[in-house]
């Protein structure tokens, strides 16, 4: 007989319920950081459950980084303040639980890069240019030393323009998508042949940003930002995802 399937019901547990409320009163402004919930006794009379129940609760909300809390404190778990720290442990577990594919994962670093690129060729100070110059000088070095030295100094490179972008959402997003691109993909680098001649295709190509990026010329920072994404991961994008890289590069 046809008709709808339906799913096994799951009883939700009381700490989740706990969870759900003190995130949602975190969230709508009734829990202000520095303010601090009522001691375990007292949750347990307000949520009516036992002491192990409010500890679940408090155990999972310290490990999402919205609380402090010790054991037996008498005077409650803290509300922390909002942090990037928080934002890059979500955006890690997104971004690995659910799946993102590859192509979508570079889609936007191609977004994200060639923002960071367009906004640090308007608004970078002296000292950042400064920092992505030695980025760059770092990364000459290190062709000979090996190819951790080398990804450590392209790291500092895009950190130094992603905070001349002065938005700390493109700092975070890029720190956190660009480690799990890397992870996707690092034993296919690690195995390459011919990652020396990767390197120093990767030296000119930041020389190239940092001159438009020095020029002022945000448009050409962010074209080639976009188009650097594009030649170094498509071939490790499945063919039909490649058409929405493709709409970037215009």
């Amino acid at each position: 007989m046809g008709g709808p399937r339906f799913e096994p019901v799951r009883t939700v547990r009381a700490y989740e319920r706990i969870v759900e409320q003190i995130e949602q009163a975190v969230e709508s402004g009734k829990l202000r950081p520095g303010e601090r919930l009522p001691s375990e006794r007292e949750l347990m009379g307000q949520f009516s459950v036992s002491r192990s129940t409010v500890r679940e609760a408090l155990r999972v909300l310290q490990a999402r980084g919205l609380l402090r809390s010790r054991p037996g404190d008498p005077n409650g778990a803290e509300v922390l303040p909002f942090s990037p720290a928080t934002l890059h442990k979500s955006m890690t577990t997104l971004a690995r639980v659910d799946e993102l594919s590859l192509g979508e994962l570079v889609q936007f670093r191609m977004v994200l890069d060639g923002s960071a690129n367009l906004l640090a060729a308007r608004l970078h100070t002296p000292e950042e240019l400064a920092e992505m110059d030695a980025a760059v000088e770092a990364m000459r070095a290190a062709v000979q030393v090996g190819y951790d030295t080398f990804s450590a100094a392209d790291v500092a490179f895009h950190d130094a323009v992603a905070r001349a972008s002065r938005n700390k959402l493109i700092q975070v997003c890029n720190d956190v998508v660009r480690s799990i691109v890397l992870n996707l993909i690092a034993d296919k680098i690690a195995d390459s042949d011919d990652r020396e001649a990767l390197m120093l295709e990767s030296i000119r190509h930041h020389e190239e940003v940092l001159e438009a990026v020095r020029a002022g010329d945000g448009p050409r920072a962010a074209r080639l930002a976009r188009r650097k994404m594009y030649d170094y991961y498509v071939g490790y994008v499945p063919e039909e995802e490649r058409e929405a890289l493709r709409g970037l590069l215009e």
